[in-house]
């Protein structure tokens, strides 16, 4: 009974000590290609090994120094052999800052494994081997950020991390609608998804044409990416066929883009408002194909020139924009029914659809609608907002972007209505 208890133990045991083992070595193994390096496969396995060791000898004696002590005495061995290297070969040389990390890294790893943490070590132990693997396109990545691409990183970063915990989590105001921190929980979710594409537009805009254009686009704003081109093609004629595309696909976006944001404020929504958004989404990519394929060739465009989405000014006049646009639509809800709210549906749908949709959304969790309701002013607010772009088109593009344009956009506020009109009886009865 012992002995079998005894030999269950060392499976165990084992079996924790080759987890530390793989992890050496797949890091090891990344350092072995690395000619500069000078601890590879061999190095990086032992260090993992040891870690483990250190830990299971630190639990087994509750005696938390010597895993400390271990981590130092391969921290120190480790900086005192590059050190010995670069001055016997060349004082300028690289003195290996990111092995010796990389090193330390595995010794806590094999610490990991030993605590029951497997799982998380082998992550961890993937992401290092990633970031070490990436290291020519990591650099490039920095070089290619400029002051203003930090900056939108660094304020989206206030937006998240300093601004949001701070805020009371309590409903406030009429109908109890607003909660300041609900509201900026939006804001950093509407910044977030934008400045994702803000950030890729300014990386692929001039080098992978109309498709990415238009999907980042309408990302970061599919107004001001219409306005955009529809501007430009009015300058030059040539850029007519791929205006049409960028223009489709950016509006087309927006529909995927309202479906992640529903996902993630109110994922029971899905079930009747992705069946809509489909429609017309494939509707819409009918006419976006036809063009895109008419479009022969890559045309020399300029990125859209956009305001960072996470700028506090611009967070600040979203979050109010949603405030107000929330009060409203408690407030008609409850004195005009679904009418009032499909009114606010439109009028707001006209210069912005993210704030209408979080705002349908956060009533629909508060209980103030029902998922009918809140679908259809969603579907209202989208075309309201596609048929103020095409008039935009019509009043400052030219007559070809227009009809062209038109057929795409017409189409896709088609499938929408349709679809709204068509699943109109499963959309009540699944409220109901």
């Amino acid at each position: 009974m012992n002995s079998t208890f005894l030999a269950s133990e060392e499976l165990q045991y084992l079996t924790t000590f080759a987890t530390s083992l793989a992890i050496g070595l797949l890091i090891g193994l990344e350092r072995e290609r690395r000619p500069a390096a000078k601890a590879g496969l061999r190095t990086f396995a032992l260090v993992a090994l040891f870690g483990t060791l250190a830990a299971m000898l630190s639990q087994k004696t509750h005696s938390p120094w010597l895993l400390f002590g271990g981590l130092l005495l391969v921290g120190v061995m480790t900086i005192a052999a590059y050190l010995r290297e670069q001055r016997e070969h060349d004082e300028l040389a690289d003195p290996g800052t990111t092995t010796v990390v990389a090193i330390l890294m595995c010794y806590g790893l094999g610490a990991l494994v030993w605590h029951e943490e497997s799982t998380l070590a082998v992550m961890l132990a993937i992401v290092t081997t990633i970031l070490l693997y990436f290291k020519a396109e990591l650099h490039g990545l920095t070089h290619n950020l400029d002051r203003r691409d930090l900056i939108s990183m660094l304020q989206f970063a206030v937006l998240t991390f300093v601004i949001l915990p701070v805020l009371p989590n309590n409903n406030y105001g009429p109908y109890e609608a607003l909660n300041p921190y609900q509201i900026w929980l939006m804001i950093v979710l509407i910044s977030g998804i934008s400045l994702t594409g803000y950030i890729a537009l300014r990386f692929t805009g001039q080098r992978h044409g109309a498709v990415l254009l238009g999907v980042f686009g309408g990302l970061v704003s599919s107004t001001a990416t219409t306005m955009v081109f529809t501007r430009r093609s009015g300058d030059n004629p040539d850029l007519t066929k791929l205006a049409v595309v960028v223009i489709l696909l950016a509006n087309l976006t927006v529909l995927v883009r309202l479906a992640v944001i529903s996902a993630v404020i109110s994922p029971v929504i899905l079930a009747t408002l992705l069946p809509i958004l489909s429609v017309g989404l494939m509707l819409g990519l009918i006419a976006a194909v036809f063009w895109w394929r008419d479009l022969t060739r890559q045309e020399n465009v300029l990125i859209p020139e956009t305001k960072n989405p996470a700028e506090l000014t611009t967070a600040a006049g979203f979050g109010i924009l949603y405030a107000v646009v929330l009060l409203l639509s408690a407030w008609l809800s409850d004195i005009a029914g679904s009418g009032g709210l499909y009114i606010v549906a439109i009028i707001s749908g006209l210069t912005d659809v993210d704030a209408i949709t979080v705002s349908s959304l956060r009533l629909l969790d508060l209980g103030k609608l029902q998922t009918a309701e809140a679908v259809t002013a969603i579907t209202l607010a989208i075309i309201s907002n596609i048929i103020f772009k095409l008039g935009l088109i019509f009043m400052i593009g030219s007559s070809l972007l227009a009809k062209r344009a038109a057929f795409g956009m017409i189409m896709t506020a088609v499938g929408l209505g349709g679809a709204l009109i068509l699943f109109g009886n499963e959309v009540i009865d699944h409220a109901i």
